[in-house]
């Protein structure tokens, strides 16, 4: 019998941590209780998409649909739905359900949650034509970005400012590793009248020039030492070797913010680069009011928001991009209507 367009969708399939993704027809999903439908119009690919399809994050949902920067329209809504309507746009983050009872949910925590589900690892992603998501966990998005320019907020904008507040009051800020996420909080701290040195792969001119284009003050190879000693320092690598070397580069009280989910492991190192009140700090995930300030952000600060767009089908070549360091910005999947 001939598949029903209505029926069924595009999507591209984890089948196994390691192996590439596959292209392949799947039933579309139906929406729960308390869930929206959404046709995907756009899908960020995030470094945490490699780390769930290479294996480095445990356990996830096989087979699987990577994606959590999601931008689409609702199609339909199941019981229970009160927040959108069929034909809103909304953006799907990383973060797709917790249990709201816990001592994390009930303090303010729900990123630390230690049942939640996310999108695109224990929750089916946006690499597909349609996904499905809770609504509680979605986004009105800012009308000042097409879908395309958007989906890259939903992770790169959304981490980049929990990384942002965690690095406190610092003045002059540096950032290890420039990209999607990088590019966003350069801009925002400038925005906030702070100075940024830009950090990036040995030999990296052009990334170097594009940060310098965004605003940052200098930019230069991880591996040299910033002109000044820096207020704070955040870590978007996921490369353990960087954590000294930020920890040398800092001022006494300084602050090192690791904002990856996933990192190489940490060489030991030399006390003295830690004393001084020097602290290092991780950042989870998101919470919802994470969103809410962001957004209100990206809707009053004009963002310049670099994507490279490629087809639903080029997923796995913007994975194998994005883990050479060729993506200039963000790379994101538009599925072919």
């Amino acid at each position: 019998m001939k598949e029903s367009s209505l029926e069924v969708m595009d999507a591209m399939v984890l089948d196994a941590p390691g192996l590439p993704l596959r292209h392949a027809r799947v039933s579309r999903p139906m929406p729960g209780s308390g869930e929206v439908l959404l046709q995907v119009s756009s899908c960020g690919i995030c470094r945490t998409d490699l780390h769930v399809a290479g294996g480095e994050l445990a356990d996830p949902k096989l087979p699987l649909i990577l994606g959590h920067e999601i931008v689409g329209t609702v199609m339909a809504a199941g019981p229970g739905v009160e927040r959108f309507a069929p034909g809103d746009r909304v953006g799907i983050p990383w973060l797709g359900w917790t249990c709201g009872t816990c001592r994390y949910c009930r303090t303010g925590r729900e990123n630390l949650c230690d049942r939640a589900r996310f999108t695109g690892y224990h929750r089916d992603g946006g690499y597909a034509g349609y996904t499905v998501a809770d609504e509680r966990f979605c986004f009105a998005l800012p009308g000042t970005y097409d879908d395309v320019h958007a989906a890259p907020l939903l992770c790169a904008g959304l981490i980049g400012h929990r990384a942002l507040r965690a690095a406190g009051d610092a003045e002059l800020l540096g950032l290890y590793g420039f990209g999607a996420a990088a590019h966003l909080v350069v801009q925002v701290a400038r925005h906030e009248e702070r100075r940024v040195f830009a950090f990036t792969r040995e030999g990296d001119s052009e990334g170097q020039a594009f940060a310098r284009a965004l605003g940052a003050e200098w930019a230069g190879s991880s591996s040299e030492v910033p002109p000044e000693p820096l207020d704070a320092a955040i870590i978007f690598a996921p490369v353990g070797s960087l954590v000294p070397k930020a920890l040398e580069a800092v001022v006494k009280g300084g602050t090192v913010v690791c904002a990856g989910i996933h990192m190489s492991p940490i060489p030991s190192f030399s006390y003295d680069i830690l004393w001084g009140e020097r602290s290092i700090r991780s950042v989870a995930n998101l919470t919802r009011r994470d969103g809410e300030e962001f957004f209100h952000i990206a809707g009053t600060v004009p963002l310049r928001v670099e994507v490279e767009p490629l087809s639903l089908t080029d997923a796995n070549e913007g994975l194998m991009r994005l883990r050479a360091g060729l993506v200039r910005g963000a790379a994101v999947l538009v599925p072919v209507r």
